[in-house]
């Protein structure tokens, strides 16, 4: 990690608690291990992290209790990307967002979350009840199905740069239309990052936000500390700010630069 990396804040936009004491279910076979708040907090202590936002995955369904605990061990400067079914009440969008929810997700590619049949719909609920955008884990390759629809709501991001460099045109022109981009899961994707985030950046420089999708869960392989020094070497320092903090804390209706008295609480 270089030295100007870690002058500056991150919020992390992109990261999974994993809490055996709350309820988890299978997909595909697959039940990730334990990544407690304890050990991120262990993971991320030398990296500059002074937020984030903690995404359910398709292993945890539509179960809010883990990420409420997360959420209120994390502290105020991280908040939720969860999955809800469709027939969510207003009642519970409200709940879920004064315990600090900001974004329903829909996962196109592994399931687990409301189905993209419904995402028109519900996004534009959750958007009208709590503010809420909606965040898409897709293949990009598999984005012109969606893309009327996805530049026609409020706020919408992509997770890990659409994870294949054949869908990057396809990418490129939501990014054009202001949709968001998560530099995340260099461990998962089939292209080359630090060309994605250059494009990303030249295109439209307040749609890219770096995290690191900890513990990157079925990537090939985990997230590295060089990989934050890549998103830095990548985008220049005229947008690193931006990058590491000020665009997701937009995005994320945080405070636009924390102190450096921000950082992770303890427990």
């Amino acid at each position: 990690m270089s030295e100007r990396t870690l002058q500056h804040p991150v919020f992390d936009a992109h990261l999974h608690i994993i809490d055996p004491r709350f309820p988890l279910v299978e997909n595909d076979g697959y039940l990730p291990p334990a990544f407690t708040v304890d050990q991120y907090r262990e993971r991320v202590g030398d990296l500059g992290v002074r937020g984030g936002a903690v995404v359910s995955g398709s292993f945890q369904g539509f179960d809010q209790s883990y990420l409420r605990d997360a959420l209120a061990r994390l502290g105020p400067t991280y908040v939720g990307v969860t999955q809800v079914p469709a027939t969510i009440t207003d009642e519970e969008i409200v709940d879920l967002a004064a315990a600090g929810v900001r974004a329903v997700r829909f996962n196109v590619r592994r399931g687990g979350s409301a189905s993209p049949a419904e995402l028109d719909r519900l996004a534009r609920r959750v958007h009208e009840v709590a503010g809420w955008h909606s965040e898409l884990y897709i293949d990009a390759r598999a984005l012109p199905g969606l893309a009327r629809t996805l530049a026609a709501l409020p706020a919408v991001s992509i997770d890990h740069l659409g994870l294949h460099r054949d869908g990057l045109p396809h990418l490129l022109n939501l990014v054009e239309q202001g949709v968001k981009v998560k530099a995340t899961g260099f461990g998962r994707v089939e292209l080359d990052p630090a060309d994605v985030m250059t494009a990303i950046v030249k295109t439209n420089p307040a749609a890219l936000m770096a995290g690191t999708d900890l513990p990157s869960t079925r990537a090939h392989r985990p997230f590295a500390d060089q990989d934050l020094a890549l998103i830095a070497e990548s985008v220049g320092e005229e947008h690193l700010d931006a990058v590491l903090w000020g665009n997701a804390a937009t995005f994320y209706q945080l405070p636009d630069r924390p102190g450096k008295s921000s950082a992770i609480p303890d427990s």
